[in-house]
Parts: C-alpha cells; sequence; structure tokens
C-alpha cells in the first residue's frame, strides 16, 4: 500500500507519550509546531509499568505547559489479567497484552482525520517507513528523524530540561516497557529476577500453569523461566523489543482469541 501523506489541515494533531524518552521528546516537538491547542497528550496505561513513571508523566506534563491525558483497557487490570484471561502469553506473532491494553485503547480513541505523532528517532527510520506503509490510514508525523535525533540526543534533551530519566533506564534496561515484558530474552529476564523478583516468580508460575516457554535449547528443549540459569543471556546483544503502540502491526494473527 502507498503510504498517507500528512496534510495539515488545522486538524487535531495526536502525540501519543509513551513513558520513553523518544516520545517524551517527540511529543515537545509537536507542541512547538503545531501549538498547544492543537495537539492532545495521551497515554496508554497499561497498569504494569514501573511506579515512576508517574512522575516522569508529571514532570513531563510541567514541561509541555499542557496536561497529559490517561487512557486504559478498563476491562483489564494489568497484562497479567490478559494473560490469565486468553490463557496464553506470547505467539511468534507477539503478545496478547499489546493488542488487548494498547491497540483497542488507540483504534477507540483515534480519528482518521489525526496528524499522529510517534517518538520513532533516526535509529528507526526503516521501521517508521514500514509503519507508514502498512497503516496506510495514519497520517505520520515523525519529527525526530526529519530532525536527525537519535535516542541518545533524546536522553541529553531532558537532562538539559531537567527531568530525570524513567527509572527502568537507570536500571540498565534499554527501553521503558511493562516489567515482566514475555518479549524480552534471557538476558532481560535475569535482570528482571535481580530487580523484580516477585515478578520473575509469578511469571515462572505462570508458564508453568499454561504449559508455555520463552525459548529452546539448540536440540528443541523448552527452557522454562525456573531452569533459567542465572548468568545466561546478555541484554545488550539481545533484540530491541521495545512494546510500543505499534507492536500490534506483529500480532493481527492473534487478534481473535484477544478479548477487547
Amino acid at each position: 500500500m502507498t503510504k498517507r501523506i500528512l496534510k495539515d489541515k488545522g486538524q487535531r494533531v495526536l502525540a501519543w507519550f509513551s513513558c520513553g524518552a523518544a516520545s517524551a521528546v517527540a511529543v515537545k516537538m509537536a507542541l512547538a509546531k503545531y501549538g498547544k491547542d492543537r495537539v492532545t497528550i495521551a497515554y496508554i496505561d497499561t497498569g504494569s509499568e514501573h511506579p515512576d513513571n508517574w512522575r516522569f508523566i508529571k514532570e513531563c506534563s510541567e514541561w509541555y505547559g499542557k496536561e497529559i491525558l490517561i487512557l486504559r483497557n478498563n476491562k483489564y487490570q494489568d497484562t497479567w489479567a490478559v494473560w490469565e484471561k486468553v490463557r496464553f502469553i506470547m505467539s511468534p506473532h507477539g503478545a496478547p497484552c499489546t493488542t488487548a491494553l494498547k491497540k483497542s485503547v488507540r483504534q477507540r480513541f483515534e480519528d482518521f482525520e489525526d496528524i499522529q505523532v510517534f517518538g520513532y528517532t533516526s535509529e528507526e527510520a526503516n521501521r517508521a517507513e514500514r509503519f507508514a506503509e502498512q497503516n496506510f490510514e495514519v497520517m505520520l508525523d515523525a519529527s525526530l528523524i526529519e530532525a536527525g535525533l537519535d535516542k541518545s540526543d533524546c536522553f541529553a534533551i531532558l537532562e538539559r530540561a531537567g527531568i530525570d530519566l524513567p527509572a527502568m533506564y537507570h536500571l540498565g534496561y534499554p527501553n521503558n516497557n511493562c516489567i515482566g515484558c514475555p518479549k524480552g530474552g534471557m538476558g532481560y529476564w535475569n535482570m528482571i529476577r535481580r530487580d523484580f523478583p516477585e515478578v520473575f516468580d509469578r511469571m515462572a508460575d505462570l508458564q508453568r500453569e499454561l504449559n508455555v516457554y520463552f525459548w529452546t535449547e539448540a536440540d528443541g528443549t523448552p527452557i522454562f523461566l525456573d531452569q533459567l540459569a542465572p548468568d545466561r543471556g546478555k541484554i545488550a546483544s539481545e533484540p530491541d523489543f521495545s512494546c510500543s503502540l505499534l507492536c500490534y502491526l506483529a500480532e493481527q494473527s492473534i487478534e481473535p482469541r484477544i478479548s477487547k
């Protein structure tokens, strides 16, 4: 499909704030570009992110001089409620929590005529291009890419604004995802074991209850969390699994199994 051309007709600008550094700066740029009156800033609360996010939301809202709307799917308290309801955690195509907690909320709130702002950085130019082509109904504003800003630039901008990064970054995680994201690798889950042992144990129990696992050995033998050696995996060498609103692109095949 041909991507939709951004046509600025004075319509609403919907800036998606994810509590990540890049989206925070993208929102600030949108406010400067379009003006406060036109921009609606929206954050989707999954119920499973670090509580320090609320501090980050407050400080960013003060930086913007504008309220951040909090959206949520009131049917599910958090990611655990989704997994326990649908009785599966993740497939090769993605995780049901993304569709239930993010996609459905976004679709109810967005409008076809909106200009939508996402925090794609310069490293993600190809990803942004694919999104625009696959979601041809969305008028995408990718101002960070246009400005040539990468993730480290966004960190620096927030630092100069006097806004401390969310706690998950300080703990060494590359993204501010939900705590205990099933898309994480072995290194990620060993960090979760260290930082959030109760989350690690709960996921290990749920895996056994549902008889599901995230990885296998080279010979196909399953590796359950409660079998994961503490020294396996290095998060720095694992694929980036930033779980943004865009994750659901890979999850269309599981959507019929997810109650919205």
